[in-house]
């Protein structure tokens, strides 16, 4: 085991220390912490450094840590430096307390099996918090429910914090971990510091952002995303964790304070929503500071596609969770010549460069991808990234030490000896999965066979072309290119998609998720829509990207998909790149966008005939009908948020398909 620094610290100070710090109180302590009665003003620390040197962080990073100390109590402090040596540490930790064990199949693979009260984010349990309701979610039609976003009030989050955060740290170790969205250093790259009492936690964000020393030595005395996570069991525990996984899903809380650039993680484990660099840093805040700034944070893919010419444009994609976004980043290209390299498979920050050109950036540095469904067939590029240095959570396991997931029965004939993520001998012909829906894995990005040689680029890079898609059963055709900028606005706005087991939803609903952004808004969702249409008079030289809408989805009457997808959607990229090199004779216009002619696809090779003309209709009965539905949700959902010209492009629909 790495030694450890257990030399217990209580400081008294001198004045001109307590000058210092109670100044920095005055005026940079966030609203909370000025609330908190029971801090005591003078800096004494009663707790131990195990690892690291408290003295040795940033000013404003030390105050931070001593204040939050003080408020939860715990018995030590981990400062992380996110060396090999610690990460040794913190798994030996997390396998003496039994949270993770040993996949001995692969190399350096380990598998966490989760309360099953903690299995995925909790939507209804999220959220923003602001001086005005109205700066977080639009007002809704009266009678209805927000499905945009849930608010609370400062006084009212203060006081749910106040009752969950004093001593929540009893008894365990408080990791701090400096983190940076984006390589360090980059113009388009932001700094969090999480504090952390999960050492599951710190694991996970060693593998999905770069975290350590050098972020704090170019944060320096800069200003940070403050980030407080617990899982909210002091110890000892009143109750046995179940399954060895400490959580606490009757408190669970996330909240967002973007005003003061805040976030507390109250209850939860699970990777959405204690990862806190991942959507509520990367997508809920950062879509606020994308509006203050002038840039975007989008839930979307990037990926670098070479053409057989040797030519490469880069494109992003937006699709709800588990609608084929991973497979999508790390396609095998079906058509000879093409080849298709990853930025990133999951969130972008994207900003319009001097030179007028979109630029994007993979804020992440791993991959958090959906277990089931993904195999040698559907993606063996994640198959071979997951082999090694993986940390899985509510997987099955096999009986020499492997995973297992519904999606890999072809690889596993013999399906005797597996143990379910409850723990339990798996009954092949029951009814139960082996993996949960929403179990998932959490790789390096750099073991990614195709990973993009620019992907680390802080300059980011070049993007050519939007996609936005979801799960539609019927009446979207496979892909349409927008009209204009604001047609594809109208796009990402309108998008509805069947739910899936990433969220705590139930069943195979429709719902609206626009810009595939529902859950992580981090301000009014009018105000989003109106700072993409702004993005032509933020930049005036702008080369704006072409905005397409997919769908691999559609079914044909016998509830068969019409499109074969996965590997199969190159033909896609194939014409939508072709379109963006300017060859305007291979559309035609339909009401909902411009659609391939069919002698300008490429079908070459396609195992089977697909039926072209049901897979590219577009019904008018179905359309008119989904302009009611449009218009009705922006009445109810956005009111007098919306802006105007999103009513302009449903006006112009509607006149279209008459």
């Amino acid at each position: 085991m790495p030694e450890r620094n257990e030399i217990e610290r209580h400081s008294g100070s001198d004045s001109e220390e307590m000058a210092e710090f109670s100044a920095h109180f005055v005026k940079d302590a966030s609203p909370l912490l000025a609330k908190r009665p029971r801090l005591n003003l003078i800096p004494k620390r009663d707790f131990r450094i195990i690892y690291g040197e408290v003295d040795s962080l940033p000013a404003k990073v030390r105050h931070f840590v001593e204040e939050n100390a003080r408020w939860c109590k715990p018995e030590t402090i981990h400062i992380c430096d996110g060396s090999e040596r610690e990460n040794e540490l913190i798994t030996y930790t997390l396998q003496k307390d039994n949270i993770i064990r040993r996949l001995p199949k692969y190399d350096n693979c380990w598998l966490a099996c989760t309360d099953p009260a903690d299995v995925a984010r909790v939507e209804s349990k999220t959220f923003i918090s602001t001086d005005l309701q109205r700066d977080t979610m639009p007002t809704p039609k009266y009678g209805a429910k927000s499905q945009l976003g849930n608010w609370m009030s400062p006084d009212d989050l203060d006081n749910e914090l106040n009752i969950r955060f004093p001593e929540c740290m009893k008894g365990r170790t408080m990791y701090v971990i400096p983190f940076s969205m984006g390589p360090v250093g980059s113009p388009l790259s932001k700094i969090g510091i999480q504090l952390t009492d999960s050492a599951y936690v710190v694991a996970s964000m060693r593998i999905m952002t770069r975290m350590g020393g050098k972020v704090l030595n170019t944060l320096g005395d800069s200003e940070f995303i403050k980030c407080l996570h617990s899982v909210g069991q002091p110890l000892p525990m009143k109750t046995p964790a179940i399954q060895n996984w400490p959580c606490n899903p009757d408190l669970t809380q996330i909240a967002h304070r973007p005003d003061t650039n805040e976030i507390e993680s109250f209850g939860s484990g699970y990777g959405g929503n204690s990862l806190l660099g991942k959507k509520c840093f990367a997508l809920r805040l950062g879509s606020r500071l994308g509006q203050k700034e002038g840039w975007l944070a989008e839930h979307m893919l990037i990926i670098g596609v070479t053409t057989p010419s040797g030519k490469k444009r880069y494109i992003t994609a937006a699709f709800p969770s588990q609608c084929g976004k991973t497979n999508l980043a790390m396609m095998l290209p079906t058509i000879p010549g093409y080849k298709i390299e990853c930025v990133g498979d999951d969130i972008a920050w994207m900003k319009f460069d001097k030179e007028g050109r979109l630029r994007a950036i993979n804020p992440e540095n791993g991959f958090f991808g959906v277990c089931p469904g993904t195999s040698d067939d559907t993606n063996p590029n994640a198959m071979k990234t997951i082999t090694s240095n993986t940390v899985f959570t509510n997987v099955a396991e096999t009986k020499d030490g492997g995973f297992y997931w519904e999606g890999l029965e072809k690889d596993f004939p013999d399906k005797s000896g597996i143990t379910d993520w409850h723990g339990a001998p798996w009954d092949p012909a029951g009814e139960k999965p082996a993996a949960h829906p929403n179990s998932r894995f959490c790789s390096p990005v750099d073991q990614l066979p195709i990973l993009d040689p620019h992907a680390h680029d802080p300059e980011g890079v070049p993007i050519d072309a939007i996609l936005f898609g979801g799960r539609r059963p019927h009446g979207v055709p496979l892909v349409a290119e927008s009209l204009d900028w604001e047609h594809g606005v109208f796009y990402g706005a309108s998008m509805q998609s069947e739910n899936t087991a990433a969220a705590e939803h139930k069943g195979h609903k429709l719902m609206h998720d626009p810009f595939a952004m529902r859950p992580f808004f981090g301000y009014n969702f009018g105000h989003y829509i109106q700072h993409w249409l702004d993005m032509p008079k933020i930049y005036p030289n702008a080369k704006l990207p072409k905005i397409y809408q997919v769908n691999w989805f559609r079914r044909g009457e016998h509830n068969e998909f019409l499109w074969p997808g996965f590997g199969e959607n190159t033909r896609v990229l194939d014409w939508i790149i072709r379109r963006i090199e300017g060859e305007t004779d291979s559309g035609v216009e339909t009401p909902v966008g411009i659609i391939p002619k069919k002698e300008h696809f490429n079908l070459e090779g396609l195992k089977e005939e697909v039926p072209w003309d049901e897979l590219f209709s577009v019904p008018e009965d179905f359309w008119k009908e989904e302009v009611t539905r449009v218009a009705q949700y922006f009445e109810e959902q956005v009111g007098e948020d919306l802006p105007p010209a999103m009513t302009k492009q449903l006006d112009a629909l509607k006149q279209r398909l008459h």
